[in-house]
């Protein structure tokens, strides 16, 4: 199977916009708002200071996608990307997709001096997708992620 990634351009707006939905309800059992998450998506394709989409693509269908966003370290003096956003289509997970997509940005962070690391953050309930980050590399033992959200 070959997988193809880029970054992602407007004409993947409607298969990132269904991942976020699927992914919400999945993992938080959380119905989001089509509109709103369509708008949210628009913004970031629209702008790349809020976040890049990168998509994976198997014979010209997009099977998932990520968002990464930026974080300033002043302890590294440069970015940390943060992963967010992580969705395959359940039909083509363990078929290697969520690892290309990361080895492409764990590679542009490589090969970018400014760029200083990657995070992610994860339901601690979610085990499979821990099990995942832990076999590509990265580790869960250093911060915990706190959190306070409007309504």
């Amino acid at each position: 199977m070959q997988i193809e990634i880029r970054m992602a351009q407007n004409s993947d707006r409607d298969s990132i916009t269904r991942f976020q939905i699927a992914m919400a309800l999945e993992t938080e059992n959380y119905e989001l708002d089509c509109v709103t998450v369509q708008k949210g998506v628009e913004a970031v394709l629209g702008n790349s200071s809020l976040g890049v989409y990168y998509v994976a693509i198997v014979e010209g269908e997009v099977v998932g996608s990520l968002l990464t966003t930026y974080e300033w370290s002043d302890w590294r003096n440069g970015t940390v990307l943060w992963i967010q956003s992580v969705y395959v289509d359940s039909s083509y997970r363990q078929r290697g997709i969520y690892a290309a997509l990361y080895s492409h940005v764990k590679r542009m962070v490589a090969a970018n001096e400014s760029l200083r690391g990657i995070r992610l953050y994860v339901d601690e309930s979610n085990k499979k997708a821990m099990e995942v980050y832990a076999r590509l590399g990265m580790n869960g033992e250093h911060y915990r992620v706190f959190e306070w959200m409007k309504e």
